[in-house]
C-alpha cells in the first residue's frame, strides 16, 4: 500500500480505545432454532468493581418543593471513512482536519479517535429461484466476503426470498459461516421481499451495542414486501449505528438481456430503480454500493469493504440544536487544512490525490428508549 502524505497532516498515534466488539466465544455453535429468533451476541465479560458507598441523603429544607432537573444533551457519533478513489485508506488525519455540519451549521467535535476494529456484520443474501446466474453470483460474493474474515469478527448469515431465513446466528467461527452458505443450494420461491428482510434485519441488530454492518448481496429488486420504499428509508434514517454495504448481482446477465430486447421483469427501468435503491440504502447509512460486472471484481470489492469497516475515524459532537423533536438532521463532513481551506492529500511522489469521504447522510433526533 502506497504511503500517503498530506500537506497539513502531522503523524500521530491513533487513539487507543476499548474495543466494543471484543467478545467471548459463543457457548455453542449454530444459529437459533427457527427463522424468527433474535440475533444474540454473548454478553461482554466485565470486571465489576465494588459499589461505592451510598451518598448521604441531604436534609430537606422546609418549604422547598420536591423536584429535580435533568438536562440530557445527546452525543452524535459519526464514523467517517477517508480513502483515495482506489479505496486506499488515508491514515494520520487529526481532529482539526475534520469539519462536521448539521443542517448547514458547523458543530464542534468533542471526541475523536481512529483504530482498527473487528467486524460485527450480517450477510443478507438474496436467494430466490429467479435465475441460476443470480444465485451463482450471490454465492460467490458471499464466499469471497467470508474468506476475508478474521478471528475477532462476528458474523451472522441470513438469506431471503419471500421471507427471511436465518442460516446462522452471530459466530466467530468461519467454518460455521461457510456451513451456512452451503445451505444455499435449492431456492424455494421466486419472490423477493427485500424491504421486509432489510427492515427485519435492522430490528434484530439495532439493539446490539457498537457499530453494526449489513453486507447486502442482492439484485436490489423487491417483488413481495408488505413495506414500501418510503417506509424502509424512514427506518434507515432512524438508525445511527448501522451501515450498509450493497453488492449488486446479475449485472452482466441483465445487460445482455437489455441488449437483446429483454422484456417483462428484466425491463431496463426495473433495473435502474433497483440500482437506485441499493445506492440509497448505502449512502443513507454511510456505506457504499458496488455493481460488479465480473466475478474477478469481487475480491477487490470486499477488500475495500473490509478496509472501510476496520479503518474509520470516529467523531462525536454535541449538537448545537439539542431538541429531540424527531426531525431528520442532515450531516456533511469535510476535510480542512490548518488555514481552514480544503485539505490537499499527496502521494509519495508529491502528486495530488483525489479523496473520497464516506459517512452517513444524517440522523433522526429522537429520545432513546432503553
Amino acid at each position: 500500500m502506497a504511503f500517503l502524505a498530506t500537506s497539513a497532516l502531522f503523524a500521530q498515534d491513533p487513539s487507543q480505545q476499548p474495543n466494543p466488539n471484543k467478545q467471548d466465544a459463543p457457548p455453542a455453535a449454530g444459529g437459533p432454532g427457527d427463522d424468527v429468533s433474535p440475533y444474540a451476541i454473548p454478553k461482554k465479560k466485565e470486571d465489576t468493581p465494588p459499589p461505592p458507598p451510598a451518598p448521604t441523603t441531604p436534609k430537606k429544607v422546609e418549604g422547598m418543593p420536591d423536584y429535580s432537573i435533568k438536562v440530557d444533551v445527546p452525543l452524535v457519533n459519526v464514523d467517517v471513512s477517508v480513502t483515495t478513489k482506489d479505496g486506499q485508506f488515508i491514515p494520520n488525519l487529526r481532529k482539526d482536519n475534520f469539519r462536521i455540519y448539521e443542517d448547514g451549521v458547523v458543530q464542534p467535535i468533542s471526541n475523536f479517535g481512529q483504530a482498527e476494529a473487528p467486524i460485527t456484520a450480517v450477510m443478507l443474501i438474496e436467494f430466490a429461484s429467479t435465475n441460476y446466474n443470480y444465485m451463482n453470483e450471490a454465492l460467490k460474493a458471499s464466499y469471497t466476503f467470508a474468506s476475508g474474515l478474521k478471528k475477532d469478527d462476528w458474523v451472522a448469515v441470513e438469506s431471503y426470498d419471500m421471507r427471511p431465513h436465518i442460516l446462522t446466528d452471530f459466530t466467530q467461527n468461519k467454518q460455521e459461516v461457510y456451513g451456512a452458505l452451503n445451505q444455499l443450494r435449492i431456492p424455494g420461491f421466486m419472490e423477493r421481499n427485500l424491504f421486509d428482510a432489510l427492515y427485519d434485519t435492522i430490528d434484530r441488530i439495532d439493539r446490539l451495542d457498537g457499530r453494526k454492518y449489513i453486507i447486502l448481496v442482492s439484485t436490489g429488486q423487491d417483488t413481495f414486501s408488505k413495506l414500501n420504499l418510503d417506509q424502509i428509508i424512514k427506518k434507515l434514517k432512524g438508525t445511527k449505528d448501522i451501515t450498509i454495504y450493497a453488492v449488486s448481482i446479475g449485472r452482466a446477465l441483465r445487460e445482455y438481456i437489455d441488449a437483446h430486447g429483454g422484456a417483462g421483469p428484466y425491463r431496463q427501468m426495473d433495473w435502474l430503480q433497483a440500482d437506485n435503491q441499493m445506492n440509497t440504502f448505502a449512502k443513507l447509512t454511510g456505506g457504499r454500493a458496488y455493481f460488479p460486472r465480473f466475478d474477478g471484481e469481487l475480491p477487490e470489492i470486499f477488500h475495500d469493504v473490509a478496509g472501510d469497516i476496520r479503518n474509520q475515524y470516529n467523531l462525536a459532537y454535541k449538537p448545537s440544536n439539542p431538541k429531540l423533536d424527531g426531525t431528520y438532521r442532515k450531516l456533511k463532513v469535510e476535510l480542512v487544512a490548518a488555514d481552514g481551506g480544503p485539505l490537499k492529500v499527496r502521494d509519495q511522489h508529491g502528486k495530488d490525490v483525489k479523496v473520497e469521504i464516506h459517512s452517513r447522510e444524517g440522523y433522526t433526533a429522537k429520545h432513546q428508549v432503553d
